[in-house]
């Protein structure tokens, strides 16, 4: 089957998140997410590190909005369920199809951190990707540095299998690093 005629939902809810795909006129309140959590998002997002306007994200946001529905690429905005607040971003990227292979990448408002809305919000999605995806496997891939995004999937008991060594470069370009991976299967 082609992926863009898989269907599953667009949105989910979990105890305190509404989870949904990007849509057109989100990027006012992406980019003020962005805007106040540049200090945190530069150290590990290549976006972060470059000047962008409201119309620069809005752009961006259209293009995962458009990607979601071709199935290319599942962005997920994070919402508080009760405030409709934005918490963060996240989503399935790098997908293969055919293994039925997800990988989930996030980043959250800094003003948000640190009350467990990310790990909430993995959990929510590795279910999602299991349940509605009939994924047989979903990885977390990070810097071997930020070790907040380890304890992340630890907290949602994903296999550390491996560190690959001199991966890539750092976001400054300045050094090589590593990068942890971890992961979850279904048999």
């Amino acid at each position: 089957m082609k992926p863009i005629l898989i269907d599953f939902p667009n949105e989910f809810i979990t105890e305190r998140l509404h989870i949904r795909l990007p849509r057109p006129d989100d990027g006012k309140i992406v980019y003020e997410s962005i805007k106040s959590s540049l200090t945190e998002l530069k150290e590990w997002m290549s976006f972060a590190r470059t000047e962008q306007t409201i119309e620069d994200v809005e752009a961006n946001i259209r293009e995962s909005h458009a990607a979601f529905l071709k199935r290319e690429d599942l962005r997920l905005l994070l919402f508080h369920k009760e405030t409709g607040e934005l918490i963060g971003s996240s989503g399935l990227h790098r997908i293969d199809w055919a293994v039925r292979k997800f990988e989930i990448g996030y980043w959250i408002d800094s003003r948000f951190s640190g009350k467990g809305y990310m790990t909430e919000a993995v959990r929510g999605i590795t279910e999602f990707a299991f349940n509605e995806l009939e994924a047989r496997r979903v990885e977390i891939r990070c810097d071997v540095k930020n070790v907040r995004s380890r304890k992340i999937a630890e907290r949602v008991d994903y296999d550390l299998e491996g560190i690959l060594r001199n991966e890539k470069l750092s976001i400054d370009g300045d050094e090589t690093r590593d990068t942890c991976v971890y992961a979850t299967i279904k048999n």
